[in-house]
């Protein structure tokens, strides 16, 4: 595993189904900001961004990371995404994905369009080369998914608090356009952040990594992600929205912990636009396979 890792777990999508009639009121939106710093075994190798806005409806996000230092010039350095869809009860339903990484001959795209939480129709460019032990993608593992984005906001149903331990427990169903894992969440702990812009409680949630289809089982990598208790990730409420977002995301690699981790929150309650998103794209989800095969 390498330092791709933090790159290019955090995926992208576009566009969005709106659910407000023209003679509706405008929604009640959190425009948030959260900037990230982005470390390796203690080694700070990156910053990335999280933008976008939320609402108990709908959500639109934007992620950027850059890798910077040493660990720029043995990656490709950049990613980039947007993601939107609707938020229904508490239910994340993507309508489309799209992810871009990499720089110069070395650009890795997905394009990926959604329906109701079911994948429609993907495009991966360069294509995957065929491997006698990948685990091939069935049908049934695009169904009821989310993308690599959206798997980044934490809807909470209901209108109850939204600190609770239960709103840790869930298994997010992630399809990244080649391959499907889930992420198992369960509570561990709850703590005090103090960070600028943001201060109060988060929801310590630890992690597990399931690969279902699409990884390669003769890599080792892929083997110690499904045996790593290793990862959790610290979220915080965006009260508006009823929702929670990450603060921090600890992942024990094979080469040390990459620790991905806000320095900057900036929240802000505004009247949305409803406009969806275009494609674009962003780095993996943290808790993917490792590298792309």
């Amino acid at each position: 595993m390498t330092n791709r890792l933090t790159l290019r777990k955090t995926g992208a999508l576009a566009g969005a189904a709106l659910l407000f009639s023209v003679a509706a009121e405008p929604a009640r939106a959190e425009s948030l900001a959260i900037t990230y710093g982005l470390s390796l075994a203690g080694l700070p190798i990156g910053t990335a961004q999280m933008t976008g806005s939320v609402t108990r409806e709908s959500y639109k996000l934007d992620v950027q990371a850059k890798m910077t230092g040493l660990a720029g010039l043995l990656t490709s350095g950049r990613g980039a995404g947007v993601a939107s869809g609707v938020n229904a009860g508490g239910k994340l339903l993507p309508s489309a994905y799209a992810l871009s990484s990499g720089g110069g001959s070395q650009v890795y795209t997905v394009r990926m369009a959604l329906k109701s939480g079911d994948v429609a129709a993907v495009d991966i460019q360069p294509p995957l080369d065929a491997k006698v032990d990948r685990v091939p993608v069935l049908e049934s593992h695009k169904k009821g998914v989310v993308d690599p984005v959206s798997a980044l906001l934490f809807p909470v149903a209901g209108r109850g608090p939204l600190m609770e331990p239960a709103a840790c427990d869930r298994t997010i169903p992630v399809f990244d356009g080649a391959g499907r894992f889930d992420v198992t969440l369960s509570y561990a702990a709850r703590k005090d952040v103090d960070v600028p812009g943001y201060k109060g409680p988060v929801l310590v949630c630890s992690a597990r990594y399931t690969p279902i289809s699409g990884h390669r089982v003769s890599r080792k990598s892929t083997q110690f992600m499904a045996d790593n208790r290793d990862m959790e990730a610290w979220l915080a409420p965006v009260e508006g929205a009823h929702a929670l977002v990450p603060l921090k995301i600890a992942v024990r690699t094979m080469v040390g912990t990459t620790v991905i981790e806000a320095t900057k929150v900036n929240l802000t309650k505004t009247a949305d636009a409803g406009a969806p998103a275009s494609p674009g794209g962003g780095a993996r989800h943290a808790f993917a396979e490792p590298a792309r095969p």
